[in-house]
């Protein structure tokens, strides 16, 4: 969930997997081939007559770091009804009149820190894009019947452009990956809301399945925890403090029954016991805190500071519910938090990558569609 952010509020070595999978993982491919159509597939082409797609959804992106597309891609976040609940008219004029506006140029701007300037998109866009790549390189051994693509929840590629190109390949079973690991209705509904609009409009649909959260596997869990081993070997600072910082999200969504909180809870838990940290040393907080209302607890850029403020010098900040990354952990975290960190006494600071595309991220993500593709493959 990647809400936009208040300022006061995914070679990484990978131990041996907890979690056999059959068949064995293969070896990931220095250069994967791309799924055939991937991005960029056109609607004639030659149909299998029994396809199966897999489809990575992640949240969105502005298609360039300037404010109309900021805007433009804010906007459409924020009238999401799974996002902002409240859609009163007193809303719509505080939105449309003042947040719009006014975000719009600041975020520009802090997109414009983090943009990636040769493909001329965002780090999430790049990062989506191989980590679909690259499943489609070791899905390959299934056959060609099987077709990898990706899409964004908000602005370009849309979630219903992309299954449009599946079906239109030939694929009559698809499986949705939304890659949030803590199941949230802000992120992980609003990807299936979107992918049913798509389906009522089939006269033909293709059957279909959704990833459901994965907050708790096992396998997931130890590629955190290598990942996470094996950066801080390469830091020249001991950590004081870990802090695992996830998404935020209004405490009264939890209270009708989200079970983000939770999900996040039992994750860093099973961090704290693969790590052997306890909860002194691994912190849970909620960063990207936006609006009035009260949202979960602690906030990230408090803690931070509080850390800071008690003389804590060496601080590694880790994101937990981020497959990739993006605005809120290259720039939010790394940016603004390490700022305030070294403003109030802290030292050393380090943001810990997202799994992205690594060779673990991708062996995770494979792992993750071979157990939601069984009985298919």
């Amino acid at each position: 969930m990647s809400a936009p952010q208040q300022s006061d509020s995914p070679t990484i070595a990978v131990e041996t997997p907890v979690v056999p999978v059959e068949p064995a993982a293969p070896e990931l491919p220095a250069t994967a081939p791309s799924a055939k159509p991937l991005v960029g597939a056109t609607n004639d082409a030659m149909p299998t007559t029994s396809g199966i797609g897999v489809l990575l959804v992640n949240l969105g992106t502005p298609d360039a770091a300037e404010p109309k597309a900021v805007r433009r891609y804010l906007k459409e976040f924020l009238t999401d009804p799974r996002v902002i609940e409240k859609d009163s008219l007193f809303w719509k004029f505080v939105l449309n009149g003042i947040i719009l506006p006014i975000r719009s140029r600041r975020k520009a701007r802090d997109y414009q820190k983090i943009w990636n300037n040769e493909k001329n998109e965002s780090p999430l866009k790049t990062i989506t894009r191989s980590q679909a790549e690259k499943l489609a390189g070791i899905l390959e051994p299934l056959g060609k019947h099987v077709i990898v693509d990706w899409a964004m929840r908000y602005a370009s590629p849309s979630i219903a452009s992309r299954l449009e190109a599946l079906v239109a390949s030939g694929c009559d079973r698809i499986l949705v990956m939304p890659l949030y690991p803590q199941y949230a209705a802000p992120t992980t509904a609003t990807a299936a809301d979107e992918v049913f609009r798509f389906l009522m409009r089939q006269r033909r649909q293709p059957a279909l399945r959704i990833m459901p959260a994965y907050y708790d596997d096992p396998y997931y869990i130890e590629v955190l925890s290598s990942s996470l081993k094996a950066e801080l070997k390469a830091l020249l600072f001991a950590p004081d403090v870990i802090v695992a910082s996830y998404h935020g999200m209004p405490q009264d969504y939890v209270r009708k029954g989200d079970p983000y909180e939770s999900q996040c809870v039992r994750t860093t838990q099973l961090l704290r016991e693969q790590l052997k940290l306890d909860d002194s040393k691994l912190i849970l907080t909620y960063q990207s805190r936006f609006g009035r209302a009260r949202w979960l607890q602690p906030y990230t850029i408090a803690t931070v500071k509080a850390l800071a403020k008690k003389g804590v010098k060496n601080l590694v900040v880790i994101t937990p519910g981020f497959s990739a990354d993006c605005l809120e952990t290259l720039e939010e975290i790394a940016v603004e938090n390490a700022r305030v960190f070294k403003r109030y006494g802290g030292e050393n600071f380090a943001a810990i990558p997202c799994l992205n595309d690594s060779e673990a991220g991708t062996l995770m993500i494979w792992q993750l569609a071979m157990r939601e593709l069984k009985g298919w493959v």
